[in-house]
Formats: structure tokens, sequence, C-alpha cells
């Protein structure tokens, strides 16, 4: 791990337990990592493996039982308004905006409680506008404007202050397929021209896949994983396969499902089109069991392995030697 004083981020030991006794409830247990300046991490895992109790306890929002929080240097809980001067974040269900103000005044608000002057930043926050098509909307009040609209000047109004350090939780959340993609795009070229230090939270593999440097799983309130993305998918290298079948027997198709992992099936007329994950033995065992039971095989392809297969795997592993009482309740991330 990055050493303390290095690191932007620096997270060692952090553990949270809600209630007491056998209604105690452990979020998070025994979590550390850190993160690099300029580095893009991104922040996984299924619904109540703990990310959003871990966000908050690094914001300075929750406060954990034990562990230690450091952003640039200086300890969260000991020296808050220096650890969090050059900190912004947007957080999922949160009113991350005014609402009654228009969406340039928002901009102009956050920019000067991280100390800058709106009128020297002005024609930044005209091409922040602009690039996130908020600049036809800049006059007109945020509680005016769609989700989707609103989410965009959420994360309009975090970049609107020169800070250094961002946490994002689901800011595609509520954008079509378009204003997602430019989303991505402009992250990235903020990453990259600002120096941006980015924790990112989603469920959207395709935006964690795009944009993050490193990707930290969580699964019961643990880590189970913290590598970059090509080394994940690297990790569950095995070749896919989607093959495609005609009147399989429904008998046949359970025998299959049982003695290999397959990870989809669709079913259309006479045709069968599923998937597994194999390496090269357990394909031609397949192969000969399809034979064995006269399989017409009309199509075989192959697929390859990407984040949200490894994503599965990890968790799906973890959740087995989960513990009872290291499930978070009321956490929705």
């Amino acid at each position: 791990m990055i050493e303390r004083d290095e690191a932007a981020i620096y997270v060692d030991g952090l553990t949270k337990t809600f209630g007491s006794g056998k209604n105690a409830v452990t979020a998070v247990e025994d979590v550390s990592f850190a993160v690099a300046p300029g580095e893009v991490i991104g922040l996984l895992g299924p619904n109540g493996a703990g990310k959003t109790t871990l966000l908050k306890s690094i914001l300075g929002l929750v406060l954990p039982d034990e562990g230690e929080v450091r952003i640039q240097g200086s300890d969260v809980y000991d020296r808050p308004q220096q650890a969090y001067e050059h900190v912004d974040a947007m957080l999922e269900g949160a009113r991350n905006d005014y609402w009654r103000l228009t969406v340039q005044e928002n901009l102009r608000y956050f920019a000067a409680i991280h100390g800058q002057n709106p009128a020297v930043v002005a024609d930044r926050h005209k091409s922040l506008l602009e690039r996130l098509d908020l600049d036809k909307k800049a006059d007109t009040a945020v509680r005016d404007l769609s989700r989707g609209m609103k989410q965009k000047v959420s994360l309009a109004s975090v970049l609107a202050g020169d800070v250094s350090v961002v946490f994002l939780d689901e800011p595609t959340l509520g954008l079509d397929v378009e204003s997602s993609l430019k989303l991505q795009q402009e992250l990235v070229r903020l990453t990259e021209e600002r120096g941006l230090t980015l924790v990112l939270s989603s469920h959207n593999m395709d935006v964690i896949e795009e944009i993050c440097d490193r990707v930290v799983i969580m699964s019961g309130g643990h880590i189970v994983a913290n590598d970059t993305v090509e080394a994940l998918i690297a990790d569950f290298e095995r070749q896919g396969y989607r093959i495609t079948v005609r009147d399989i027997d429904d008998v046949v198709l359970a025998d299959l499902r049982e003695r290999f992992r397959m990870t989809s099936i669709e079913q259309t007329n006479r045709k069968t089109r599923f998937e597994i994950a194999a390496d090269s033995a357990t394909f031609y065992r397949l192969t000969d069991v399809m034979e064995h039971h006269e399989i017409d095989i009309d199509s075989i392809e192959t697929v390859q392995p990407d984040l949200a297969e490894a994503f599965v795997e990890l968790t799906k592993s973890s959740e087995s030697s989960m513990k009872p009482n290291t499930i978070e309740k009321g956490d929705g991330d």
C-alpha cells in the first residue's frame, strides 16, 4: 500500500458496527487501502457491501469505531478543516445542490465556499456547462429540471471549485446513454487536465472500466479485490463461449446447467442460447457431453471476459463465506 504521507487518500483498519449485542451489524470491517494523487479509483460492490458506509466514513459523515482516515496527509477526525479543504463529493440519494438557486448560481456558490472568486472562474464555469449540455439551462432553477439534468448540475457543482480530491457516488444515475458517455469523456478530460484524485462508486461497469486506473471491490463489509481493471480481468481469463443449439430437451439442459457453469440462458422458439466461462479442458468436456446427447449445435462463438464477470465471480465467492452479521442493513449502495 502507498505510504501514509504520500497518499491523497489513506484508509487503515476502518471498522464500523451499527447496534450492539445480538442486533449488531458490522457494515465495514478492517478495511484498508490508499489512493495516490491523481489516481482514479472505482469502488464496486453489490447492495449492502458497505460502500456507502465506507464513503461516509471517509467524508466524516459517519464516525467509525476503529481505524484511521487521512486525506492529503491530514487526519479527517483530528483536523477536518484542513483535510477537507480541497475535497468535494456527490452522494447518491442526497440533495447535492440548492434547488431554489439557478444552475449558474449553484456553481458560483460552491466555487465561493472553496475560496474561488466566481468572477475569476466564470469562463471555466461557462465551458463546464457547455460540455455537460447545461448552458441553455444556466438561468433555470434546479428544482425545475429533470432528474437527469439535476444529476449533471450536481456534478458541475462538485467540479466548480478548485478541488483536488473528488468522490462521486453513482454519477450516471438517471442519465440517458448519450449523457452518460459525455460524462465519461468529461471525467477523463478533467482527471487528465487537472490531475484530480477521483473515487467513483458505480454499478455501471462500463464507466468503471472506461475511466478507472484501479478498482476496489467490496463484499460483506470487506475488500475482496484491489487491482487494475486489466489485472482483475486477467485473473478470470477463462475463455467465454456463446453456444446456440436446437431442440434441446429440458432434462438435458438441466443436466448441462448442473455440470457446467452457465452465465446466461436464452430460449426462443426452437433455439436455446447459453454462455459459459471455461478453460479448454472444460469446453471439450462440454462438447463431448453434447455429442453424447446428440444435441444439434447451431453455432459456437467466443466471448471475451470483462470486468462484470470478474466482479460477479469475486463477490459470489466472498458471499459464500460471509458471516450473517456482516450484511449492512439500510445500505442501498
